[in-house]
């Protein structure tokens, strides 16, 4: 039984990596960061890329905090889009892009909470049904 849980301990331990692994790539500094020393040209790490879209499936990304980060997963599968990250400009770019969706979002966001709350007739005291039986 030592074999099998230090298995499942290994098995936790790749989960929880491979997990804050995973959210990193939601950040564009880290995807410049990663360009830029080679990372994103190695087949090894574009291996490992592809290998990590597992993660899309319902049963693992219920796990993620930033879900955005499967997009730029999904991008990262096009060279193109490895090679762009190198220029601090297109990192720059992603970043406001982001910046403006997650503005866009919380406000559209909070006019639809407020307009389901101003919809929502005001809730009434109602009497316990065998108080109307009582006074009958």
């Amino acid at each position: 039984t030592g074999g099998m849980s230090e298995s499942v301990e290994q098995a936790r331990n790749r989960f929880q990596s491979e997990l804050e692994f995973i959210q990193c790539l939601a950040n564009p500094n880290y995807l410049n960061f990663l360009a830029q020393r080679g990372f994103l040209r190695e087949r090894s790490f574009i291996n490992y890329l592809k290998y990590l879209l597992y993660w899309k499936e319902p049963e693992y990304a219920k796990f993620l905090k930033y879900p955005h980060c499967l997009h730029m997963l999904e991008l990262l599968q096009y060279e193109h889009f490895r090679k762009e990250l190198v220029n601090a400009q297109c990192t720059k770019f992603i970043d406001e892009q982001q910046l403006l969706h997650w503005q866009h979002y919380s406000r559209k966001r909070t006019r639809l909470q407020q307009a389901l709350a101003e919809q929502q007739p005001p809730q009434q005291q109602q009497a316990p049904p065998h108080a109307n039986a009582a006074a009958k």
